[in-house]
């Protein structure tokens, strides 16, 4: 039986120059699971308010992070595709699509027609709508005008896979995790009223212990994430925190942030702080950039002494054996 993988991961713009990064925002920022108002506030807010203002300094941020090969976020993609790809063996095709824009998961699932078994691999180990929902979304809107639709497995989620949390231990061991006086466990944040949306119970943001009972929810599976890494690294609870990034507006989002949380840290003289982001698989804008970068000129510049990156699963063998061994054995919950 041939069986077809197509990671997908968020996206990228096609280089940095800002029309391309205008048409990656509006494209990325339209979505209805990305920016979840109704059609005609949404396109008010991105096309006449959001993306005018901002798509010029993304595009900075962009130049500031790209390479001679392109964007890192592209290029550590294309590795895990080839990695796994060899891995794997003849028996598999593995293919690499964005969400939004290039490769598209249009061209991706394309290159795939004629697989006997279909697995759609989203490269988020965490589950939200406005990631993992939004990619489902497209695929089942692709799928439906094909002729002969071959069986199709999603992978919604693999937050605290044991192959998953063996492979952020693995690249954590090149950091000397004692030298730090605090392990800062950040992961990209989501408006509170889209946890909301997907609590069936009512429960979300009201039960201090909401998490505990709706394993679903985006939240209690970053905990998870973070639960899983902080046994395996032995890491004393009192030496880490979670927060999250990445705030886009005034409406409240998932707490506690980022930033918050680094000046308080500087506050109690905590000098050196080393950060995770899980949320990410590979480097990319939002950890290249809004870690190492702003974030550690906002940490010293209160304080601080030194703000360091674990840096993403990227290619690491480790992560391509995880991979592996989802796609293989679908039992592991």
């Amino acid at each position: 039986m041939t069986q077809g993988i197509l990671l997908i991961n968020l996206g990228t713009p096609d280089t940095p120059h800002p029309k391309d990064v205008k048409r990656y925002l509006k494209e990325f920022l339209t979505d209805k699971r990305v920016i979840d108002l109704p059609y005609w506030k949404r396109h008010l807010l991105v096309r006449g308010v959001i993306v005018p203002r901002r798509f010029q300094e993304t595009a900075k941020l962009y130049r500031s992070i790209w390479t001679a090969e392109g964007s890192p976020l592209l290029i550590h993609g294309k590795d895990v595709t080839s990695k796994l790809q060899e891995q794997l063996g003849s028996s598999y095709q593995v293919r690499l699509a964005m969400r939004y824009q290039n490769p598209s998961i249009e061209e991706g699932l394309e290159a795939l027609r004629g697989v006997q078994q279909l697995t759609i691999f989203p490269l988020f180990p965490q589950y939200a709508s406005a990631t993992t929902g939004s990619v489902h979304e497209k695929v089942f809107d692709i799928l439906r005008r094909w002729q002969v639709i071959p069986s199709v497995r999603f992978i919604s989620h693999y937050e605290n896979h044991p192959a998953l949390i063996e492979a952020f231990a693995a690249v954590a061991q090149d950091y000397e995790l004692e030298t730090y006086d605090h392990i800062l466990f950040s992961y990209h944040g989501l408006p509170e009223r889209q946890l909301r949306k997907g609590d069936l119970k009512g429960l979300c943001l009201k039960d201090p212990h909401c998490c505990q009972k709706n394993p679903a929810c985006y939240a209690a599976q970053c905990q998870a994430t973070t639960r899983g890494i902080v046994a395996k690294l032995q890491i004393p609870k009192e030496k880490w925190s979670q927060c999250f990034q990445s705030r886009l507006g005034k409406d409240p989002w998932i707490q506690p942030y980022t930033s918050d949380v680094l000046r308080r840290l500087a506050q109690e003289r905590k000098k050196r702080v080393l950060v995770f982001c899980p949320a990410f698989v590979c480097d990319c804008l939002e950890t290249l950039e809004e870690i190492q970068v702003t974030y550690r000129k906002e940490f010293i510049k209160e304080g601080g002494e030194c703000l360091d990156l674990v840096r993403g699963l990227n290619s690491h063998p480790k992560w391509i054996d995880a991979i592996e061994g989802m796609i293989k054995h679908d039992n592991w919950s």
